[in-house]
């Protein structure tokens, strides 16, 4: 039988100590070779992202390898511009910072081609490079401090969900939903997964699709890919108010009783009472939830851990609370 042809859409940037291992793996799949094309969109990186793709496509012959320039350096038109040249049937992405399984490409088609799901993937492990980065990892895998993300906290059973990383989708799925939306630098996918969701398609959660994804390995720029995410959910949620979900209230709300509650603190004992009250409650949660995490490994890591719980929920929040001022006359237009 004549297997489908697939095209797997990598969209990167700045990516010289993570590529190789990605691209790598995407070009040792188990699937025929014959019947694939990698496509890449490259950012305008800065480091040596563009050499490590020649050097690695030059050692795996069998697939051809694409590279194009993607000049607006985001994820959304770079996925576009991928889109427009992909020849496959079957459309994958996948990013620079991760490393699916050998299999990947052929299970995802296997499930694609005997169900009648319009996208899958499966779950992701985080991973680190370095002691802080397997911190963060750690965090990045536990209910509390991504709540409800079934791609990174489900491992032992199929589902439907809301969206999910790294996914396969079928071309005629993808030509009736249209581009990603450019404005959104952070969040596209979730935006995307939604309007293929109210088109009346189902998006699966595969236990057996398996792919590592390797955190970042700094405070910094945890902090900053967070606040991103909190900031773009702003516009997906203006876009798309049904695709919001209580958890992702949370941390705004949780930062605006933080603040609020410093500057009200020194005018009223109740809001003192309350506001100490909120800060020992999450202190707590946090403390426990930490714990949890670190019990069977290294109990060293609970200061560590408790301090990126913190920027994940902060970051987040302040960034949703920014863009909800960024994006203020938006809000009219929702209404509308």
């Amino acid at each position: 039988m004549i297997r489908p042809f697939v095209s797997v859409l990598m969209p990167i940037r700045n990516e010289a100590d993570f590529i190789a291992r990605s691209l790598a793996a995407v070009l040792r799949q188990d699937y025929p070779h014959d019947r694939m094309e990698v496509l890449i969109a490259d950012g305008m990186s800065t480091d040596e992202t563009r050499a490590i793709v020649a050097e690695t496509a030059r050692c795996y012959p069998d697939v051809p390898v694409t590279l194009v320039d993607n000049p607006q350096k985001i994820v959304p038109t770079g996925l576009n511009r991928l889109m427009a040249q992909a020849r496959g049937s079957i459309i994958i992405r996948v990013d620079g910072h991760c490393e699916i399984e050998p299999d990947y490409v052929s299970r995802c088609v296997q499930y694609l081609q005997q169900s009648d799901i319009a996208g899958v993937g499966g779950p992701i492990e985080t991973i680190g490079s370095d002691r802080m980065s397997t911190i963060i990892a750690a965090a990045m895998s536990s209910a509390f401090g991504v709540g409800g993300s079934a791609f990174r906290t489900v491992k032992d059973r199929a589902l439907l969900v809301d969206t999910i990383a790294f996914p396969a989708y079928k071309r005629e799925v993808i030509e009736a939903a249209g581009p990603y939306d450019e404005e959104l630098v952070r969040n596209q996918d979730d935006e995307y997964n939604y309007r293929l969701r109210s088109m009346g398609y189902q998006i699966l959660l595969a236990p057996d699709i398996r792919s590592r994804y390797y955190s970042r390995s700094s405070l910094r720029a945890l902090w900053r890919q967070y606040f991103q995410y909190g900031y773009w959910k702003v516009r997906v949620l203006q876009k798309h108010p049904l695709q919001m979900s209580l958890r992702q209230f949370v941390p705004p709300a949780f930062v605006l009783v933080a603040l609020g509650g410093a500057l009200l603190a020194p005018f009223s004992r109740v809001f003192r009472a309350l506001w100490l009250s909120a800060l020992t409650l999450y202190a707590a949660a946090n403390l426990v939830a930490s714990w949890l995490v670190v019990r069977k490994s290294d109990v060293r890591q609970l200061p560590a851990l408790s301090l990126v719980f913190a920027i994940l929920h902060f970051s987040y929040g302040l960034g949703f609370l920014r863009g909800t001022v960024r994006f203020a006359r938006r809000f009219r237009d929702m209404a509308r």
